[in-house]
């Protein structure tokens, strides 16, 4: 039985997937660093936590809104034509931010709103590499690119927090643009792996995207974004409440650590089955593993538990890309990328808002209550999910 680091070599080994990986994880790297160097860098020139949160928010409001549509221009005229008119608008709102040329709130939505969905455009390449009798190796592919977003949002914050606290916090927003720009323009420049464009109207304006499959699956990106906000603040509340503040690091990198190791193992195993099957029973795992935080107070059980956890998060991320992928006509690929991206992002804004309250309520078992809610409504939408047609796409 093959390795499983030979299933991913096997997998880089196609014609141009090496090259487009590489491009797009350098540019996620810079998008992992860019909401944390937003925060350093207003801080410093504010002296305000309260302005720099401000300033976040609304740079990740922006992106959360904007990132569709701009799947919706590459969708409609490709990644090589819509690319580097993005990556130009998002260098200029990056020197007017650093510049403190307009207001910090104005330049934080315009940084947000030019920020491009890598991610995205790189699984809608694997998507059209391997098509057909090739789509079985989806799941390695898209744990691939869970891989390289759980190593970038590790490494990415920690860099820019080291020259935040060096005293330069404008280098680490300008290494992040230029992480970001140089990824994007790698990646536009590669036009013999970008996806065929399909010239079908009614899939150009969104018609694809209403299917019930894939709402399902943006539901499920809904649900998984309320469960990382709610753990976040909790676990935070938890460590506070124990007197223990360090020990909030400690969770987050066992939680984190798993989560690599999750998705992982996940993309090496020779898949078999439905991945809807598989979509179901990793959210009835999560939410095994998250109804024991209500009620556990001793820090190693969280913590362990909190690893748990972690193992099943990853699996969900790569099922949700795999369902996506084969929910909607490829002519509007992209968008679903992006919409259920911000769908996570939203939710993960909106269950932090809330969970502040919950946690000022009731204490941190009362936020994690409030992601043990989130993983049993994946549980529920997942077992639904089960009913939904597997026909291929038109």
């Amino acid at each position: 039985m093959p390795s499983a680091s030979a299933n991913y070599r096997t997998l880089l080994r196609t014609s141009g997937a090496a090259a487009f990986f590489v491009s797009a994880a350098a540019g996620r790297l810079g998008i992992a660093m860019t909401g944390i160097g937003i925060v350093w860098l207003v801080h410093a020139r504010t002296g305000s936590y309260a302005a720099a949160g401000l300033v976040t928010g609304g740079f990740a409001v922006a992106d959360a809104v904007a990132g569709p549509q701009i799947g919706r221009l590459v969708d409609r005229f490709g990644q090589g034509r819509v690319l580097p008119f993005v990556l130009g608008a998002h260098a200029g709102a990056v020197a007017l931010l650093l510049a403190g040329a307009v207001a910090d709130l104005v330049a934080g939505v315009l940084v947000g709103a030019t920020l491009p969905q890598l991610g995205a455009l790189s699984a809608a390449r694997w998507s059209a590499l391997l098509s057909g009798e090739r789509a079985a190796a989806l799941p390695t592919a898209f744990a691939l690119e869970a891989l390289a977003n759980g190593v970038s949002y590790l490494a990415g914050p920690a860099l820019v927090s080291v020259l935040g606290a060096a005293g330069r916090p404008g280098t680490g927003v300008l290494a992040a643009a230029a992480f970001v720009i140089g990824g994007g323009l790698a990646l536009a420049a590669q036009r013999r792996t970008m996806p065929p464009l399909n010239g079908r109207a009614e899939h150009r304006h969104g018609r694809g995207l209403l299917r019930s499959a894939f709402l399902r699956q943006a539901a499920l990106g809904l649900a998984l974004g309320v469960f990382f906000g709610a753990i976040q603040v909790s676990v935070a509340a938890y460590a506070v409440g124990r007197g223990t503040p360090d020990a909030a690091a400690l969770l987050y990198f066992a939680s984190n650590c798993t989560n690599l190791v999750g998705g992982w193992a996940y993309g090496a195993w020779r898949h078999g089955g439905s991945p809807r099957r598989h979509q179901a029973a990793a959210a009835a795992c999560l939410t095994c593993a998250s109804l024991p935080l209500t009620i556990l107070d001793a820090p190693l059980a969280v913590g362990a538990t909190l690893a748990l956890t972690g193992l099943a998060v990853p699996v969900l991320l790569i099922l949700i890309s795999v369902l996506t992928e084969s929910s909607v006509p490829r002519a509007v690929l992209t968008q679903a990328f992006t919409w259920g991206n911000s769908a996570s992002a939203a939710g993960s804004a909106a269950a932090a808002a809330v969970a502040g309250r919950v946690v000022d309520a009731g204490g941190a078992q009362g936020g994690f209550g409030m992601a043990a809610g989130a993983a049993v409504a994946m549980t529920v939408l997942t077992l639904g999910g089960l009913r939904d047609s597997s026909a291929e796409r038109p």
